[in-house]
């Protein structure tokens, strides 16, 4: 059986259970602790119980560990989906809300989500 990925060498043990006790990510803890486990030589199916997961989940941590340090163990922000408007088509709606409709020219008195789509969609047009 092959030996797991080594972790990087500028930390140890002790040092992760220090750092675990001090963020306020528990996430980032649980990890920072199974790690600890793996420094002191135990087992990474002790780490992968400690940290209440599997032995693959456990060698994706120590590459991110291994690549960002102790900050790669934090749960990123998905990027989620692109906005649907440019920054162009966005700067211009600003400015037409900011304007305010004008009721003899846009037929309302203030505007409404259902009344920019359709102003929207008829200056598309023009």
């Amino acid at each position: 059986m092959t030996s797991g990925i080594p972790l990087r060498d500028d930390f140890d043990g002790f040092a992760l259970r220090a750092l675990a006790k001090g963020t306020k990510d528990a996430a980032q803890a649980r990890r920072l602790l199974a790690l600890a486990e793996i420094y002191d030589g135990h087992s990474r199916s002790d780490a992968a119980r400690i940290g209440g997961v599997t032995l693959q989940i456990v060698r994706d941590w120590v590459i991110r560990f291994n690549a960002r340090g102790p900050s790669g163990l934090i749960n990123g922000k998905a990027p989620g989906n692109q906005g649907k408007l440019s920054d162009v088509h966005r700067q211009a709606l600003a400015k037409i809300v900011e304007s305010g409709p004008i009721p003899a020219v846009h037929g309302v008195v203030r505007w409404r989500r259902k009344d920019l789509v359709q102003w929207g969609v008829g200056a598309r047009n023009v």
